[in-house]
């Protein structure tokens, strides 16, 4: 987990939520709640329920479950960290943060991690005589639950690892993400503040001195303190922009003392690496990584290029096609913040493709068909669209043979782009 800070207290939990360490740690809570539970119970049952279960069966079962657990979450662990390893070299490594926050490895090492915790403190416990005869009959069938979770989870986790971490999981995980944020940046570009185009000259930086990346934005509580000292507050950092000295994180319209300076600056959740949830350039950059990669000389896969152009295609159709009749709407009228330029995000999806990808003739024609596609998808941006086709027909003269260029140029101009 990247070290963050500022920002609110909620950002923070849920980017929490998403770690293994804190879902292992639930589940290995309730696993020590679940075995001392049945002692407690079985003392409070104001009746006899006891089952023969034959000599010292509970304990045996329960060392039983101690091995196997402690087995299969070192095995679970060694092919997370293999996926992780894949999807960095054969996809990008920016793709590595999906697959730890995947909530099926997640929950499956968490659940062998909390058999196995429960089975130590049931053997610890009946060891020290704990449990009363009632109390071992209800460890007994709370095994029995633990077993059947575990057997279940197992199947899951085998049934996952067949796709875990290969080229199209990646693919499919990068390209939900990217429309997730691009989604909602469309939806909310500027996250309820007031656009802004220019910073005014008469205004005062709020600057970091260390180098991190903007990973989210607290927009109420910036309004909130610029309404408490009466100013207006210029978002200079959006999410996915480093801050640094030279590059403040907000400018205000007033002289800012100390004090308002640390509180502006805690609104303002900062990492040393990029975060997908607020920033919609990061998935788009990723897939293009992906594509640029399988186009290198010591890859050559154009096929997985290609794969990555139809994502790219329906990340885009997706964002342009949603609903944006709430785009305009300022929730925080004194907080101005740029959005992110269309001309940007095109640029970083289509421009390492048809780069790396120049030699590949049929790559360039996905491509050209891609950008064809999306001009009839969002007409407002066709301009823009052919001025990308543009670039990748002066990509196809510069690399290709006659004929390989005017299946380029065709796949372009049979369109209406």
């Amino acid at each position: 987990m990247a070290s963050t800070s500022g920002g609110s207290l909620l950002v923070h939990a849920q980017r929490a939520l998403r770690t293994v360490w804190a879902r292992a740690i639930a589940f290995t809570v309730v696993a020590v709640l679940f075995a001392l539970a049945a002692g407690v119970v079985g003392a409070w049952i104001p009746f006899e329920v006891t089952v023969e279960l034959g000599q010292n069966s509970v304990d045996s079962i329960l060392q039983i479950i101690a091995t196997a657990m402690l087995t299969a979450t070192t095995f679970s662990i060694t092919a997370m960290v293999t996926a992780y390893s894949s999807a960095t070299t054969i996809a990008t490594p920016r793709s590595t943060k999906l697959l730890i926050a995947d909530p099926t490895s997640q929950t499956a090492l968490s659940t062998f991690t909390g058999a196995f915790v429960f089975a130590l403190v049931g053997i610890i416990a009946l060891s020290t005589g704990y449990y009363t005869e009632q109390g071992r009959t209800i460890l007994f069938f709370g095994t029995l639950v633990v077993i059947g979770v575990v057997v279940i989870t197992l199947l899951r986790w085998i049934g996952h690892l067949a796709r875990f971490g290969r080229m199209a999981d990646v693919i499919d995980r990068v390209e939900d993400a990217a429309t997730s944020a691009l989604i909602a940046h469309m939806r909310r570009p500027t996250l309820g503040a007031r656009e802004l185009t220019r910073v005014p000259a008469a205004s005062f930086p709020i600057a970091v001195t260390d180098a991190r990346y903007v990973l989210a934005i607290d927009v109420a509580r910036l309004d909130a303190l610029a309404h408490e000292h009466d100013c207006e507050v210029y978002v200079a950092a959006t999410p996915g922009t480093i801050a640094d000295a030279l590059h403040p994180l907000a400018h205000v319209s007033v002289p800012p003392s100390q004090s308002l300076r640390d509180q502006l600056s805690a609104a303002f959740t900062l990492g040393r690496h990029r975060d997908y949830d607020q920033d919609p350039r990061l998935g788009v950059i990723a897939l293009a990584e992906i594509g640029s990669r399988a186009l290198s000389p010591g890859t050559n896969d154009p096929g997985t290029a290609i794969e990555v152009t139809a994502a790219l295609q329906r990340v885009f159709s997706r964002a342009f096609t949603t609903d944006t009749d709430h785009a305009s709407q300022i929730d925080h009228d004194r907080v101005w913040m740029p959005r992110a330029q269309t001309r940007d995000l095109l640029t970083d999806a289509f421009r390492p493709l048809a780069r790396d990808g120049a030699g590949f003739v049929e790559v360039l024609i996905r491509v050209q068909k891609c950008l064809a596609a999306l001009a009839e998808t969002a007409p407002e941006h066709r301009a823009l669209l052919r001025e990308l086709s543009g670039e990748v027909n002066a990509r196809a003269r510069e690399a290709l043979p006659r004929r390989e260029r005017a299946a380029v140029r065709d796949a372009a101009t049979g369109q209406t782009i």
